[in-house]
């Protein structure tokens, strides 16, 4: 399996920029061929230990079942379409590709 985790910060930190970007996520990357885990959610802000990252606001989980799966994903028109509709709201966007196992 694929993990394709990805950790969004925004021009605008606002309770609604960032509701509006975890419904977008919720909207246009379920339900994808192949994809067999999702999650979209918000920094939990008082974890602040020394190793956390705190510099981002929305973080996307998904698993697919398969390197194909991801790239097929990548070039669906679901997924261009959200970045289309939420790329001029991102600072900063990281990516966190990695094969998992259950």
């Amino acid at each position: 399996m694929l993990g394709h985790m990805v950790y969004f910060t925004l021009k605008e930190r606002t309770p609604e920029a960032i509701n509006k970007l975890v419904q977008d996520c919720r909207t246009y990357l379920t339900d994808h061929p192949g994809l067999v885990f999702f999650a979209a959610g918000t920094l939990v802000p008082d974890l602040t230990r020394p190793v956390n990252q705190t510099d981002f606001d929305v973080a996307l989980h998904t698993v697919f079942e398969s390197r194909e799966a991801h790239d097929a994903y990548q070039i669906a028109p679901r997924h261009l379409e959200f970045i289309e509709r939420n790329k001029a709201t991102w600072e900063r966007v990281r990516v966190f590709d990695a094969y998992v196992e259950s």
